[in-house]
């Protein structure tokens, strides 16, 4: 065996053959990833999300941007099981896990963000969303006096309109500003993510995947790369696995490449 995985060994000064540490490191990260991916897969989806929602409120503000990918990139009713399924998990609901644990400003989005049943039908009222826009610009605006975040109207847009309606208010925003609701919301983050996932997830799916696949991609960017795959379902995915094919080809190895060219193949069928 060592003989036929040479690059797993090397000599030292001493010509004693030993493991490379550097490729034994990546084989345990490849291992991890390779396990991550497969169970995540075979996860009843409610369970997943439940799990997903814990180990974020755990990790701390660092990870409340999977918070916000998971609630606002479900349905209505993918969401309702995830919360069924953090009350039989956990024996508690995920709204006083949030609320107990989130201090900052944040809070009041992500409680409401989770507690969303949003309607899924195709009527938008274009008055709405008009009114809608111009309250997104007002906050945007007044922003150097209160945090975006902390507008009462812009929390109650985001977190009880349907995502048809949004993206017509994203849509409408542009004709209010020369620049689009994402770019003026680049310095808060978590908010630019919660438009992203609702308004354009293309643009949220695209950037997880391009940071994920680049040399210097910490440990919490690759398993991004891993969740996604393993969780996200339908059309959004499709544009983006295609223009990354490539790349994964080039980055990712082993059995968890694999793993993972399958998962995609499947959901790009």
């Amino acid at each position: 065996m060592r003989k036929g995985c040479s690059k797993l060994f090397c000599e030292d000064e001493h010509q004693f053959e030993r493991w490379n540490h550097a490729v034994l490191t990546n084989l345990k990260a490849e291992f991890k990833r390779f396990k991550d991916v497969v169970v995540l897969s075979l996860m009843h989806p409610w369970e997943r999300d439940a799990r997903l929602l814990k180990k974020s409120l755990k990790k701390g503000h660092e990870q409340y941007n999977v918070i916000v990918e998971i609630t606002c990139t479900r349905s209505s009713d993918q969401l309702l099981g995830a919360r069924k399924a953090y009350h039989s998990l956990f024996d508690r609901s995920i709204e006083e896990d949030l609320a107990s644990h989130i201090k900052g400003s944040e809070r009041k989005l992500l409680v409401a963000l989770v507690s969303a049943y949003r309607y899924e039908g195709p009527k938008v009222k274009e008055d709405n969303v008009r009114s809608e826009a111009k309250a997104f610009f007002n906050a945007i605006k007044n922003s150097d006096k209160r945090k975006v975040v902390e507008d009462d109207e812009v929390v109650r847009i985001l977190t009880t309109r349907s995502k048809l309606h949004l993206k017509e208010v994203y849509e409408q925003y542009n004709k209010l500003s020369d620049k689009t609701i994402i770019e003026e919301l680049e310095v808060d983050l978590l908010l630019k993510e919660t438009v992203e996932c609702l308004c354009t997830p293309q643009t949220y799916f695209t950037r997880v995947f391009g940071v994920a696949l680049s040399g210097d991609a910490n440990e919490d960017e690759k398993k991004a790369l891993t969740r996604l795959v393993a969780t996200q379902e339908g059309g959004e995915m499709k544009g983006v696995v295609a223009k990354f094919e490539r790349r994964i080809e080039e980055k990712v190895k082993g059995a968890y490449k694999d793993v993972l060219v399958g998962v995609l193949a499947k959901d790009g069928k």
